[in-house]
């Protein structure tokens, strides 16, 4: 079997390899991302396999999840998904080549010696391992009916050694790693080897994962050098952590990146901040996607866990929000909707002139906003139906004092013909001045009559925004 060194081949092709036994988490999502920008920065390839060996825990909705927040995160992949479970007969048949090499042997051993043996290893201080009784074993001591497993031929002398692209050097004693199973006594393959061949079968010159991964690799690396295959370039990324530093649990952001899609973060940002978790280029915080992909490399990921930090993400959120032009922000809100809390509601109520009005105030809407759920709640009283139900600071602002100041002002944009924000800016501003009120005091009735809230956008951006007719209709549902 000849190879070429996976250092002199020309494409770099990565992998990301998720088990669909739940939603795709935001570790793997940022797995996915680095294995991505490494990948197509180097106009690579980024290939997408389904480790569904564990029968009873893939479902196909988590294969779905997946796949749908990798596509909502912008990150695509080349060619087919691939199955690892359909791919068994491919893991037998290396199985049987490492047995007739020699570099693989048949283990009748049972459940019971088995466990003999780890309570051994327990008494004696050890690390739990398989004391390789059947290595060298005559076969013909087999003992009849008994199916075996298929163990690894692994050196028992030397090192097994991974030059990883974060880690470092790392060095594993080959007599502290015992003879891994290949095969289970059932014929099915194990985690180790399915991963092995597949990568091999697909490829993939970088191995890029989680350094949860960094004992397997040492195993992985005896089944490459057993089969005669080149290993691929490891890199072993640090975990992400919570901002109090302890490992990442659900309180600090280990959600499925569709709880993030309701929260109503942008795929944008939420990339951007993936990408700086764990990796740095100098100073940079705020990183367009081609940025990311020029400068992405090994070099930039550092050795220490990464922090997740809930009030850094919604603030780059915000920035995001701000900085993405209106009529893309429309879209992504429009497009959005079925997701949040409230969305669809929001959605079923929206009409044509709905949809215009949003476009018209998405400048003033943004402005106030770190999420879509925000800029989701800022937005209802564009499409509210007449009369608005005030929030609680809204019906404080409308007391008597504040209905008779919309009752005085309501005759003076009447008469106004010219709709637009300079003209009513200029009615509304000598109103004030001309029945000696601060801008402030009709201002905030005003906002609270046409929104039902104490906050909006600037006041004469919602009156353009609803036009004349709804506008006098909720300054008048106020003072009748």
């Amino acid at each position: 079997m000849s190879e070429s060194p996976i250092s002199d081949r020309s494409e770099i092709v990565t992998r990301f390899a998720p088990s669909p036994t739940g939603f795709l988490h935001i570790g793997g999502a940022r797995t996915a991302l680095f294995n991505w920008l490494y990948a197509r920065g180097r106009g690579g390839k980024m290939l997408l396999r389904i480790e569904d060996t564990d029968r009873e825990r893939s479902t196909d909705e988590a294969i779905a999840a997946i796949v749908d927040g990798m596509r909502w995160l912008g990150l695509d992949w080349d060619g087919e998904a691939i199955s690892q479970f359909a791919r068994a007969d491919r893991h037998r048949e290396v199985v049987e080549e490492l047995l007739a090499a020699g570099k693989a042997y048949r283990c009748y051993a049972s459940r019971e010696e088995l466990a003999e043996m780890r309570e051994k290893a327990r008494a004696e201080g050890r690390a739990p391992r398989y004391d390789g009784r059947w290595r060298d074993r005559d076969p013909a001591e087999a003992p009849e009916g008994v199916a075996p497993a298929i163990r690894l031929k692994a050196p028992s002398e030397g090192e097994t050694v991974v030059d990883d692209k974060v880690q470092g050097r790392v060095t594993w004693q080959n007599k502290d790693l015992d003879d891994l199973i290949l095969l289970r006594s059932d014929g099915t393959p194990t985690y180790m080897l399915a991963v092995v061949v597949d990568d091999h079968d697909m490829g993939v010159t970088h191995i890029i994962r989680g350094d949860d991964h960094l004992t397997n690799a040492a195993r992985q690396t005896q089944i490459y050098q057993a089969m005669g295959w080149p290993v691929p370039v490891m890199a072993h990324i640090p975990l992400i952590h919570g901002a109090d530093g302890a490992k990442l649990s659900k309180r600090h952001g280990a959600l499925g990146v569709e709880a993030y899609r309701e929260m109503g973060y942008l795929p944008d940002a939420l990339r951007n901040y993936l990408a700086r978790l764990g990796w740095s280029h100098g100073d940079d915080e705020v990183m367009s996607t081609e940025q990311m992909l020029d400068w992405f490399d090994f070099d930039g990921i550092g050795k220490a866990a990464a922090r997740f930090d809930f009030a850094k993400l919604e603030n780059l959120n915000g920035l995001y929000t701000r900085q993405t032009p209106d009529d893309q922000l429309t879209a992504a809100f429009l497009k959005s909707l079925p997701h949040l809390p409230g969305g669809s509601a929001f959605l079923g109520a929206l009409d044509e002139t709905g949809n215009a009005r949003i476009t018209a105030a998405m400048d003033g809407l943004k402005e106030r906003a770190k999420t879509l759920v925000e800029l989701l709640e800022s937005a209802k009283f564009l499409i509210e139906k007449r009369p608005l139900d005030l929030d609680a600071k809204a019906a404080k602002i409308l007391d008597d004092k504040g209905r008779q100041t919309l009752a005085d002002l309501l005759p003076a944009l009447t008469a106004c013909t010219d709709w637009q924000v300079p003209a009513l800016e200029s009615v509304v501003r000598d109103f004030a001045e001309r029945t000696d009120r601060k801008l402030g005091a009709v201002a905030q009735p005003l906002r609270a009559a046409l929104t039902g809230r104490g906050t909006s956008p600037g006041i004469f951006d919602v009156l353009a925004v609803l036009g004349r007719e709804e506008s006098l209709g909720r300054i008048a549902d106020q003072t009748g």
